[in-house]
């Protein structure tokens, strides 16, 4: 399988050598060096220097004859913006698209995506920090700002910079199935092989960017144990404020009131457990901190729409097209 991948001057070069490689680790664990062939493509066949300052060369150009691809990846990166009025890069997307199996982007290069009108009616998702602007320029794309990548019938989109090898092994796993994508996460030593659905902003990364205070350090003793008394009430008295003070300060530091933000905590962890054990519900509930199994449930319900039972289901399955509908 051919995979091509999209490149430009000032790309972030993790949204390129993170997928490439693991497509190229794929090929190892498969013992086939041509399992899948990698190739970049530039909107002009010269020197691109990236946003790190790394300089490389392009296999090709868009002018260039580039055919049999499998799948089109478009990367990112800050200067993108500027690429998105190239007509000639729109139109041989819109072209490649009439041909490829598989069309995706990887962090901002959605906004080239979405330039030629291919994501209009479709679910998508980019970086974090660019979601807004998606959905602003591109009102009829169904944007997904918490999501790791979705899949929208044959179209990919990622989050930002790593996400793209989340992306990548999901294709490897679409390929070649699910022991061989957790072979090459293994080798790669990925924390875990993320689903789409998971949230690409955690409350981990919400508490490291807060600036140090007692109520970054109230979120940190949350995170480390979400079986203990988090009530309000416990909470405001170890930051030594009175409720309404800890409430309103915490709000303000964290986008969430005190309750919230205990309650995805625990289902964040909740999700972890059912993706990657078969640790019955009860126990669950009582290792995350909800007062029962219904509890869990609620707040499943309350926080992503689905059942654990069915997260589970979804998540743990071997077959795509479950994770399409999450």
């Amino acid at each position: 399988m051919r995979i091509a991948l999209l490149v430009f001057p000032g790309i972030q070069m993790l949204d390129l050598v993170g997928p490439m490689d693991v497509f190229s680790e794929a090929n190892c664990q498969l013992g086939d060096p041509n399992a899948y062939v990698l190739q970049t493509v530039a909107p002009v066949n010269e020197m691109i220097v990236a946003s790190n300052g790394l300089r490389f060369l392009p296999d090709a150009s868009i002018s260039e004859a580039v055919t049999d691809i499998d799948t089109l990846l478009v990367a990112g990166g800050p200067r993108v913006s500027e690429y998105e009025e190239n007509a000639e890069l729109t139109e041989w997307i819109m072209e490649q698209s009439r041909y490829v199996r598989r069309l995706g982007s990887v962090c901002s290069g959605v906004f080239l995506l979405a330039r030629t009108g291919l994501l209009t009616g479709r679910r998508a998702t980019t970086h974090w920090n660019s979601a807004a602007r998606l959905a602003q320029m591109y009102p009829n794309v169904r944007v997904e700002p918490d999501h790791i990548f979705v899949k929208d019938g044959s179209v990919y989109t990622s989050a930002g910079v790593t996400a793209g090898m989340d992306l990548a092994l999901a294709l490897v796993e679409e390929d070649h199935g699910r022991s061989v994508a957790l072979r090459v996460a293994r080798e790669l030593v990925m924390f875990v092989k993320r689903p789409g659905g998971q949230s690409q902003y955690s409350l981990h990364l919400a508490a490291q960017v807060t600036e140090r205070s007692p109520l970054r350090d109230i979120q940190e003793s949350i995170l480390n144990d979400l079986s203990a008394d988090l009530s309000v009430e416990v909470l405001a008295s170890r930051a030594g404020m009175s409720i309404r003070n800890f409430s309103r300060m915490f709000k303000r530091a964290t986008g969430a009131t005190p309750g919230d933000f205990v309650e995805i905590a625990r289902v964040q962890a909740a999700r972890r457990i059912l993706e990657e054990s078969d640790t019955p519900l009860k126990k669950v509930a009582y290792l995350c901190g909800f007062s029962d199994q219904n509890s869990l449930r609620r707040a499943f319900m309350r926080r992503i729409h689905v059942s654990p039972t069915e997260y589970r289901h979804r998540f743990r399955s071997e077959d795509p097209a479950l994770l399409e509908a999450v």
